[in-house]
C-alpha cells in the first residue's frame, strides 16, 4: 500500500469513529475508483445496506459525461431510490476521499435529488 492509501484509511477510521447509520438516517458510504464511482446507503445499527447506485448499475448511461457529471448523474439515482423507500435525511460518509471533485459531485447530485445531509 502506497503512502496515499495509507492516509485515506487513516482519515477513514477517523471519520467512521464519529459518525453511524441508522434506519431513519442511513450512512452514505462513498467508494471511488479510477473509472467509476459508487454509493451505498447503509443501515449500520441492522448491518445491511438500503440502497447502492454505481456508473455500473444497469440503467447508468455515462454517454460522453465526464467522471464528475457522472458521479452527479449517480447521486441523483440514489436519492431517487431512498426517497421511493421513504428516506429523506442521510448521513455523509467520504470514506476518506476529500470533499472534492467526484465525491463533491456525488453528495452536490444527492442533494438536487432531495436528500438531505
Amino acid at each position: 500500500m502506497g503512502s496515499i492509501d495509507e492516509a485515506r484509511l487513516r482519515r477513514k477510521k477517523r471519520v467512521r469513529g464519529r459518525i453511524s447509520g441508522t434506519a431513519e438516517r442511513p450512512r452514505l458510504s462513498v467508494y471511488r475508483s479510477g473509472r467509476h464511482i459508487y454509493v451505498q446507503a447503509i443501515d449500520d445499527v441492522a448491518g445491511s445496506t438500503v440502497a447502492t447506485a454505481s456508473t455500473l448499475t444497469d440503467g447508468f448511461e455515462a454517454g460522453g459525461l465526464k467522471k464528475a457529471e457522472q458521479a452527479t448523474r449517480v447521486g441523483g439515482m440514489l436519492a431517487k431510490v431512498l426517497l421511493e423507500k421513504g428516506i429523506s435525511s442521510v448521513v455523509f460518509d467520504r470514506n476518506g476521499y476529500r470533499y472534492h471533485g467526484r465525491v463533491k459531485a456525488l453528495a452536490d447530485g444527492a442533494r438536487q435529488g432531495g436528500l438531505q445531509f
